[in-house]
């Protein structure tokens, strides 16, 4: 793959003994969780699924679900005497507490990673209601992100138990966001080869491709990163770390004001980003600016497309090839006060890599952010 100075050299696992079926929700713990669930509402185009909270019996915190397609969100908010949700908010803000994924069987994912070293979150719980069964379990990873194992096969309620029916009249039509094409933990110094090590060992993860800091650098600033992949390609999670530049780096600063490891962000899949971008910026959703002579010259580095580049242009959006297609790219300015978590929305047009192309325009479009914030 041209997009790459290193492939890994570890061939896939002759069995896949995590297999994964995918994202099954991104839980997000915030300050106000209906606010937050009306913003992604009014703002991406979710609609309603699910609560928890005191009327369902849930006395320390309340829930809300949305979904828009196979996309999946949960924002959790304390009320009263919880202590794991309060300490979270306080250390980190706003940010991703659980990146839940589907399993066949969540008791079995859970002891096959323990055994290999993952330390346990959660042994392997069962809850019932009248729509069937759902068993979860689930471990920790870098910093206090915790993977959750979902098995829902003998469900069918719109959610989990505990959680009743979201009925909503407001329910704006959807943007066009389909799943979580991939999702970006930061974390610190000189650790993300010990975290390539924990998906790797711990859950039979792949480094699918690595770019050093002679790939993610301008004159300011440098980062490393590592793309880990499980074994069907359903779940993908991309490692940065910061590396030595003459300015504060994108993952100083988030490390900086999230006090720690976490989720960058996340990247969100459409079939058609011009029209997802358009609708996303039309309810009020800020991109990066991109400088306008990037377009000059993308066409020669990356060949003839299918859109006109004119709307790429006026959006912001960027374009990379691979040797299996191209894609095209946005990212969302921080969606939270904090200089922390972003999204990215992303077109495959067979590419399945990930922009390095267009590094050096996003990481100099985010030294411009940081700047105008004081923190570069």
């Amino acid at each position: 793959m041209s997009d790459t100075n290193l492939m890994a050299s570890a061939a896939a696992p002759a069995v896949d003994f995590l297999p994964l079926q995918g994202t099954d929700y991104v839980e997000f713990y915030v300050g106000n969780a209906k606010q937050a669930a009306h913003f992604y509402k009014t703002a991406f185009g979710f609609q309603s699924l699910a609560y928890s909270g005191p009327e369902t019996g849930v006395k320390e915190k309340a829930s809300y679900v949305v979904r828009q397609n196979k996309l999946t969100f949960v924002f959790t908010t304390p009320i009263k005497n919880c202590a794991e949700i309060e300490a979270h908010l306080t250390r980190h803000g706003d940010g991703v507490r659980m990146l839940a994924l589907r399993v066949d069987d969540a008791t079995d994912a859970w002891e096959q990673t323990t055994r290999r070293g993952g330390k346990s979150y959660m042994k392997p719980v069962k809850t019932a209601d009248a729509q069937g069964e759902v068993i979860m379990s689930g471990i920790h990873t870098y910093g206090d992100t915790i993977h959750l194992f979902i098995e829902r096969k003998n469900y069918k309620g719109p959610f989990l138990p505990g959680y009743k029916k979201w009925e909503s009249r407001y329910n704006p039509p959807g943007t066009g966001l389909l799943y979580v094409d991939h999702c970006v933990g930061n974390v610190g110094w000189n650790q993300m080869n010990k975290w390539v090590q924990f998906y790797e060992d711990v859950m039979g993860f792949r480094n699918i491709l690595s770019f050093d800091d002679t790939d993610i650098s301008t004159e300011y600033s440098a980062l490393m990163s590592k793309v880990m992949s499980n074994g069907n390609g359903f779940v993908k999670f991309p490692i940065n770390e910061p590396a030595e530049g003459k300015k504060k780096s994108q993952v100083e600063e988030y490390l900086e004001f999230y006090n720690g490891e976490g989720v960058q962000h996340v990247a969100l899949a459409t079939h058609n980003i011009i029209e997802t971008v358009t609708a996303l910026q039309g309810r009020g959703v800020e991109f990066l600016k991109i400088p306008d002579n990037y377009y000059d010259t993308v066409l020669d580095r990356v060949g003839a497309i299918d859109e006109d580049l004119l709307p790429l242009k006026e959006l912001g959006i960027l374009i990379d090839r691979d040797e299996e297609g191209y894609l095209l790219q946005i990212f969302s300015k921080p969606v939270e006060d904090r200089p922390t978590l972003f999204f990215e929305i992303i077109q495959r047009k067979g590419a399945k890599s990930f922009g390095k192309g267009n590094f050096k325009a996003l990481f100099e479009a985010l030294e411009r952010e940081q700047e105008s914030r004081g923190n570069l």
